[in-house]
């Protein structure tokens, strides 16, 4: 993966000025709620430049992201999670996978995305339409994935995640996304929240926490404005009896390659092996899930493909 760099230096300077992106997991009620939190500011700033994305683009690819890297904190070792969507609307879908270890990558399946008219407002439901939602858990040593699905029912991602756990789970869980752009439409605060009941936990005190969550203050414009997520969960949660279990970075990240893409292109068959020699030079080759861009000179070609280009 080559990172492209982010050319708006006041945005840049913001990053910099914000605590680091990562995923922090706690403990509420006694041990019988977990929190996950996200601080994704920088990662999906650096997805928006990678994926040469607009600003509606960034804000449904990115909400994805979040989602991401809280889906992540349930797999371990070097396991990940994919979280996927295909719907009728607009954006047609994408895809995200993050691994245990914080990466992070993904894509719209349409950028960008076309609209008959302008939105009126950011309700991401006229965006999705009708479809569905998968999740798998991509096991280290497992011989196949394990996935599950549901029918989109919110076009909300946080209320259809919620929606996932409760029906392939039976487990209550709220799932809060936070962007914040700034008037010039740039990213200036992305985090968000995983809150799942553990055995124990009964329905008074996990309807005190959903309450505890509808007024929440802006987890993003917090982040936008230097707190930390560690610092945010502490103080919004306070009266939950917060206990902090670990931390961990993340990132976009793909382990993608040109040494990679040299071996796909081997593995092509005669037929389009011999159309691409006949083809223009130099050759680009994009990685669809972190927008990255290989070029093979002419002579690269001959030397992977054999024969004359």
């Amino acid at each position: 993966m080559i990172k492209k760099p982010i050319l708006d230096n006041e945005l840049k300077e913001h990053i910099a000025s914000l605590a680091e992106d990562g995923r922090e997991i706690f403990l509420l009620k006694g041990g019988k709620v977990r929190l996950t939190a996200v601080a994704a500011t920088e990662m999906c700033n650096q997805v928006r430049v990678n994926h040469e994305l607009g600003p509606l683009e960034t804000y449904v690819l990115s909400q994805a992201y979040v989602a991401g890297a809280l889906l992540a904190s349930t797999v371990k070792g070097n396991d990940r999670i994919r979280l996927e969507v295909e719907c009728g609307g607009p954006i047609k879908g994408l895809s995200v996978e993050s691994w245990a270890s914080g990466a992070v990558r993904g894509y719209l399946m349409a950028n960008p995305i076309k609209l008959e008219k302008p939105l009126e407002s950011l309700d991401t439901s006229l965006l999705y339409g009708p479809g569905f939602l998968t999740i798998t858990k991509i096991l280290e040593g497992a011989k196949t994935p394990f996935s599950g699905q549901i029918m989109l029912e919110y076009g909300n991602l946080a209320n259809d995640l919620a929606l996932y756990f409760q029906q392939s789970e039976q487990t209550p869980t709220l799932f809060y996304i936070s962007l914040h752009f700034d008037e010039g439409a740039r990213l200036f605060g992305a985090g968000g929240l995983f809150i799942q009941a553990l055995p124990g936990a009964d329905e008074d005190e996990l309807g005190e926490i959903q309450e505890k969550a509808k007024g929440l203050n802006n987890l993003s414009r917090c982040l936008s404005d230097g707190m930390s997520i560690r610092e945010y969960v502490e103080s919004e949660f306070a009266t939950f009896g917060v206990e902090h279990l670990e931390r961990r970075m993340i990132g976009f990240s793909c382990p993608c390659s040109k040494s990679g893409f040299e071996c796909y292109l081997k593995g092509l068959p005669e037929k389009e092996r011999e159309e691409i020699k006949k083809g223009t030079f130099p050759l680009e080759v994009e990685c669809f899930n972190c927008g990255t861009v290989y070029s093979f000179e002419k002579e690269e070609i001959e030397k992977i493909l054999g024969g004359n280009a």
